[in-house]
C-alpha cells in the first residue's frame, strides 16, 4: 500500500509526465509548421513515450492501492526562435524530469518503500538516456546552425526514429 506522501508525490509526477507529453506535442506542431517533418515525427514519438511514462505512474499508483488523480496542467510553450531552441527547451524539460525522479527516489528511500524504489529505477535509467539523446541532437544542431543542408540532413535522420525508441 502506498502511503499518502508517496501517493501524492507520484500523482504530481504522473501529471508532470502528461504535461511533458503535451509539451512535446506542441514542439511537434511547431516543427510541422516549419515544414520539418522529421523533427516533428521525432517529437511526436517523444510525446507518445511521455504518455506511456504517465501511464506507468498511473498503473503503479493503482497497483499499490493508491488513487491516481489527474489534474489540470499548464499550457505548454508553442513558439520558439529556431529548431535549436526547441531542443534546448526539451533538454530543460528532461533535466527537470530527472530532478523530479531523483526527488521521488529520495522520498521512496526515506519511506522505506522498496517497491517504489524498484519502480523508479527504470525511470532513473531512462532519464540518463533521454538527456544523452537530446544533448546529442543539440550538438548536431549547433554544428549545422547556419547550414540549411545540415538541417535537412538532421531532419531526415530524425525521421528514421523507430517507434518506441529514442
Amino acid at each position: 500500500m502506498l502511503n499518502s506522501s508517496i501517493n501524492d508525490a507520484f500523482n504530481e509526477q504522473m501529471n508532470y509526465e502528461f504535461y511533458s507529453a503535451f509539451a512535446y506535442l506542441s514542439m511537434s506542431a511547431w516543427y510541422e509548421s516549419k515544414d520539418l517533418s522529421g523533427f516533428a515525427y521525432w517529437m511526436h514519438q517523444q510525446y507518445l513515450e511521455e504518455l506511456e511514462h504517465g501511464q506507468k505512474f498511473f498503473a503503479h499508483i493503482h497497483d499499490r492501492g493508491g488513487v491516481a488523480k489527474v489534474s489540470a496542467m499548464n499550457v505548454p510553450k508553442s513558439d520558439w526562435a529556431s529548431p535549436l531552441a526547441v531542443f534546448e527547451n526539451a533538454l530543460v524539460n528532461e533535466e527537470s524530469v530527472t530532478s523530479r525522479i531523483n526527488n521521488l527516489m529520495s522520498i521512496a528511500l526515506k519511506e522505506n518503500d522498496h517497491a517504489s524504489s524498484v519502480f523508479l529505477q527504470w525511470f532513473i535509467t531512462e532519464q540518463v538516456e533521454e538527456e544523452k539523446t537530446v544533448s546529442a541532437i543539440i550538438q548536431d544542431l549547433k554544428r549545422v546552425e547556419k547550414s540549411a543542408d545540415g538541417l535537412f540532413m538532421i531532419d531526415r535522420e530524425l525521421a528514421r526514429r523507430a517507434p518506441g525508441s529514442e
